[in-house]
């Protein structure tokens, strides 16, 4: 795995939050953590451009990269911010002199400007992807950097926000909202000529893995090197030109005998050296990163992969925290929350409604936890209503989305990718935005990575005819009333969701591999009186032999359909007043884990089915 160093910070490691290396994928040794104390002010008349805070003193303090939300900030003012403003003076290390430096943040919610001495280095827009700024002829090696930031996120008008409320209080599936700076920011350097985020695909059927790694730019001479280790040493090596081609392609192929696929039961991971080399040998710059040799395959109705039916037992995870809300407190929690699901019994998630950070998927990909990427942007609607005013889609839809994809394309633990959720269309006699965005995220998402599925919207509209998968959700909490509404996929004819208006808004079936994607959700709070202040899906079980008799039943349908490729329960863990969690939103047991975990590690019949046809 990489080496990856500790922050370089006054006062050690220890004074810095969520001081772990925050790109796992593609690690340098230096670097510096920015997370800490920055001074911090809220604008909510969104005037202080005009005011002159971009070169002020500001009169508060925050903990990034906890938004100013949440109790982990020092802030916890819950109140709208129309936008927020951070400032901090960093002294550039001497040690990197003669190179450039780079300006990360992971994630900066919502429209992010970013000042440094005064100067404007960066503008971002999209509250789950990062961005970097170049510093170069701003602040280098040795020098003193201002950074200032204004992050804008106003709750009028359309933005892709997840289950962010825009509306004061928490309520239903809507949340705490998280504004400003809620990920890492760092620094590192690197040569004027430099490797960028490289593109791995593994090629199981050749035993290979295919690179694709991008330049700052061209350079006579200039040549890229890769070497793939395991545990006993190199296993392969190439190189290639990157004198005339910004983006050199290299093959590392893994002979017989040290083909190791990646799969949940062994999650081997291969080691990368990446170097950029001048047309002397020497080394200008190298990077750490590892890969997973893994196949993702459609046959018929089944999603295969390494080539085997895998039923995917996955779990609603909606990466939320008491304390941190969007942010995990630290990466033990991000660890903890693998380990709770696969206690339970599920095998990977959806991970849902937020972009997660790439600590996550670095700990699924180490852990063997399947998982699908989705994007924030639930109660997307077309032709009128409430929703409209919260996330209409637009072109930032497709465009945040696709940094997204690019960002996590490498992670072999990404097995499925789902742009939109629960999206409506209301007009039969015409196309709408959403329909044009809708096709638009798919294109986008299969012209990034043809190596994956996609499921073109989770839920209710599927509008892309050739859309590698098919879903639906259903909270019916009745397991024989399940049965009966999931009963159709053997004859082709699976449950689809509904409009208000008792109209079918998703284009036909056509045999593709299908799954209930959203189920159970059962309310389990027996702590509240009379329910008022939680909710959940149905009924609530009045013992938790209830309880557990309604789950194993509802679990048990999917698990007994041969054409059924996985399922996905609602959720991991209670979210403030939704309280159908597994486990508490504290993290702590509130039910017999391994009663829920025995009723789903029977052998599915999605299993024990052949291979279909070619």
């Amino acid at each position: 795995m990489p080496t990856q160093t500790q922050p370089q910070h006054e006062g050690g490691p220890t004074a810095v939050p969520r001081p772990e290396y925050p790109r796992p994928q593609f690690t340098r040794p230096e670097w510096l953590c920015l997370n800490g104390p920055w001074e911090f002010e809220i604008d909510r008349g969104d005037s202080g451009l005009e005011r002159g805070l971009a070169g002020a003193g500001l009169s508060g303090a925050i903990t990034v990269p906890f938004c100013p939300e949440s109790e982990l900030s020092g802030v916890g003012d819950t109140d709208f911010m129309e936008a927020v403003w951070y400032r901090r003076t960093v002294r550039i290390p001497a040690a990197w002199t003669g190179r450039r430096v780079l300006l990360h943040f992971q994630a900066v919610d919502h429209d992010a400007t970013v000042w440094v001495n005064g100067v404007e280095v960066a503008r971002h827009r999209g509250g789950f992807t990062p961005f970097t700024a170049d510093l170069a002829g701003v602040a280098g090696p040795g020098e003193e950097a201002a950074v200032v930031v204004r992050a804008r996120d106003s709750r009028h008008g359309p933005q892709a926000r997840g289950k962010q409320a825009t509306w004061y209080a928490n309520s239903g599936c809507h949340y705490t909202r998280t504004t400003g700076i809620w990920q890492t920011v760092w620094m590192e350097p690197v040569p004027d000529a430099h490797l960028r985020r490289p593109r791995i695909t593994p090629d199981l059927a050749n035993g290979a893995f295919h690179l694709c790694l991008p330049l700052s730019r061209t350079g006579e001479g200039l040549r890229v090197r890769a070497v793939l280790e395991d545990g006993d040493g190199e296993v392969s090596a190439a190189e290639a030109r990157a004198d005339l081609d910004t983006a050199p392609r290299l093959t590392l192929p893994v002979p017989e005998e040290r083909r190791r696929a990646w799969s949940p039961e062994d999650p081997h991971l291969y080691t990368l050296r990446l170097e950029l080399l001048d047309a002397q040998g020497r080394t200008v710059d190298r990077a750490g990163s590892y890969a997973g040799l893994r196949s993702v395959s459609i046959r018929g109705k089944a999603i295969l992969i390494n080539g085997r039916r895998v039923f995917q037992r996955l779990v609603l995870d909606q990466g939320y925290y008491p304390d941190g809300l969007m942010t995990a407190p630290d990466d033990a929690a991000l660890v903890r929350d693998i380990e709770l699901a696969r206690r339970a019994g599920f095998n990977g998630a959806r991970l849902h409604q937020k972009v997660f950070e790439e600590r996550f998927l670095y700990h699924a990909d180490r852990l063997g936890y399947l998982v699908w990427g989705e994007f924030a942007d639930w109660g997307c609607a077309a032709g009128g209503g409430p929703a409209d005013d919260n996330q209409r889609p637009d072109a930032s839809y497709p465009a945040q989305w696709s940094e997204a994809v690019e960002r996590d394309y490498s992670h072999p633990s990404v097995i499925g990718w789902c742009p939109l959720n629960e999206t409506f269309q209301r007009l039969h006699d015409r196309f709408t935005a959403l329909d044009d965005v809708t096709r638009a995220m798919f294109l986008a998402t299969k012209a990034i990575d043809p190596s994956r599925p996609v499921l073109d919207a989770s839920g209710y509209s599927h509008r892309v005819p050739e859309t590698d998968v098919y879903d639906s959700h259903s909270y019916e909490q009745d397991p024989e009333a399940f049965r009966e509404q999931m009963r159709g996929l053997a004859e082709d004819a699976p449950h689809v969701n509904r409009g208000e208006d008792g109209r079918d808004w998703s284009v036909p079936y056509r045999g593709q591999p299908y799954f209930c994607s959203e189920f159970g959700g059962i309310r389990w709070d027996p702590g509240a009186a009379g329910g008022e202040h939680s909710w959940g899906y149905g009924d609530d079980p009045r013992t938790p032999e209830e309880f557990y008799t309604r789950f194993e039943g509802l679990t048990g349908v999917l698990l007994e359909d041969p054409d059924m490729f996985g399922y996905c329960y609602t959720q991991l863990t209670d979210v403030f007043q939704e309280r159908n969690g597994v486990y508490r939103f504290d993290r702590s047991e509130k039910l017999d884990t391994a009663r829920i975990a025995a009723a789903q590690r029977r052998t599915a019949a999605y299993e024990k089915g052949g291979l279909p046809p070619r």
